[in-house]
């Protein structure tokens, strides 16, 4: 799979693990639905631009955006699942399955 392809990949990955449609991300980094989605796909790759603006927006560094496999450091896992059951607020659905998860990583 070309470099194309592999970027694509991995930006489309991020959008969703972010919790971003096309059309949220497009707007929050000023292009076209239409260019986001050709990027997505590996049709085009992104300028510099478009990639810096990628990185500010999705909050990662540059390596994690190249990266296809990587593994973050303790501190910043724990910041970045602290920050996402913030988010989730007081919604007890969510909050029960985050809980059963860990009760059931933390067996042994």
């Amino acid at each position: 799979m070309g470099i194309k392809k592999e970027l694509g990949k991995q930006i489309k990955k991020i959008r969703v693990a972010k919790g971003y449609t096309q059309e949220e991300l497009s707007e929050k980094i000023d292009i076209s639905q239409r260019a986001l989605s050709s990027i997505e796909l590996g049709n085009n790759f992104a300028t510099a631009e478009t990639i810096d603006k990628l990185i500010e927006a999705f909050d990662i560094t540059i390596e994690e955006l190249f990266a296809t496999n990587y593994l973050k450091e303790t501190a910043i896992l724990l910041k970045m699942i602290n920050k996402n059951i913030t988010e989730i607020g007081d919604n007890p659905e969510k909050l029960e399955i985050i809980y059963n998860l860990t009760k059931s990583l933390n067996k042994k």
